[in-house]
């Protein structure tokens, strides 16, 4: 039985307030293995029109998005991502920050290229991004699944490239669509009472609401065989040895005077904190990356 995400989380809404459209966005879980079929004809052109229905600040639309269908290139991508469903999916599609198209319209019209430092970075980042995610929903309306692929990020400059990418551009996010293979498997996510803040920002909940998700995460087996090593010199400050580790850590404060815990229920805390311990090397120096691409913050 699929469920949604109501139904996983044991939230009771209103029914009247659960339409289709509700009920299609919390059902969504990534999808990463791929039938070879391929999309029906117009599919992509669908998709795109979907995309550009998101809101864009100041309709200045400031995003690309790029369709790779040849399977030479989807490997490419595959190798370049570290993502093998790439390849497999007969759809990749990548959303690029674009201020190029802005600064080629303001030569056209005979205005200087002014506006175009780390607020319009963010709007740019932002437009793609919820282009990206109006595809996401649109793609699943139609039987398809998808995933999000960061991993375009892991060598921006070389991405850059095999797209011919021009200035004041990049791929911020990739996202293979086609059928699944397998029904996927909606992931909990963390606790309403975690996520949703009232009024003002507000920690009351955090520490019981992330023992109840680790409690959650560690049963569920989502980390089976994806652990994080441990970071280097986190043995003795977490006063424990691994993930394997029994018992509590007794009397460690961390940062902001909480307690540590003992990592031996690795669940999401353990496993996104071993994750936050050590720099993507990959991405280390993103920020000169993209000022090489032309942007400026």
């Amino acid at each position: 039985m699929n469920l949604n995400r109501f139904q996983l989380e044991n939230l009771s809404p209103p029914a009247e307030l659960l339409n289709a459209v509700i009920q299609q966005i919390t059902s969504h879980a990534s999808v990463r293995s791929y039938r070879p079929d391929p999309l029906p004809p117009g599919a992509l052109e669908v998709l795109v029109t979907a995309a550009q229905s998101a809101s864009t600040s100041s309709n200045l639309q400031t995003y690309s998005i790029i369709a790779i269908e040849d399977a030479e290139r989807r490997r490419l991508f595959a190798e370049l991502t570290r993502n093998a469903h790439v390849a497999d999916a007969p759809l990749f599609l990548v959303f690029c920050p674009d201020l190029h198209r802005l600064e080629v319209v303001c030569q056209r019209q005979g205005h200087p290229f002014a506006d175009r430092y780390m607020d319009m970075f963010l709007q740019a980042v932002v437009d793609a991004a919820l282009a990206a995610q109006n595809a996401a929903i649109a793609a699943e309306s139609m039987g398809l699944g998808i995933c999000m692929i960061g991993g375009i990020r892991n060598n921006v400059p070389k991405v850059a490239e095999v797209l011919r990418l021009p200035p004041r551009t990049f791929a911020l996010v990739g996202m293979t669509v086609g059928y699944p293979a397998t029904p996927p498997k909606i992931r909990h996510r963390l606790p309403l009472d975690v996520i949703l803040h009232r009024e003002v920002y507000s920690d009351d909940n955090l520490e019981e609401g992330l023992r109840r998700y680790d409690e959650v995460t560690a049963q569920s087996g989502i980390y089976a065989g994806r652990q994080v090593a441990v970071p280097s010199g986190a043995t003795q400050a977490t006063g424990a040895s691994d993930a394997g580790a029994k018992g509590r850590a007794q009397g460690a404060p961390g940062e902001g005077g909480r307690q540590r815990q003992d990592p031996a229920l690795y669940g999401w805390c353990e496993h996104s904190a071993r994750r936050m311990a050590r720099l993507n090397p990959d991405r280390a120096k993103l920020r000169q990356q993209l000022e090489m691409l032309g942007w400026e913050f």
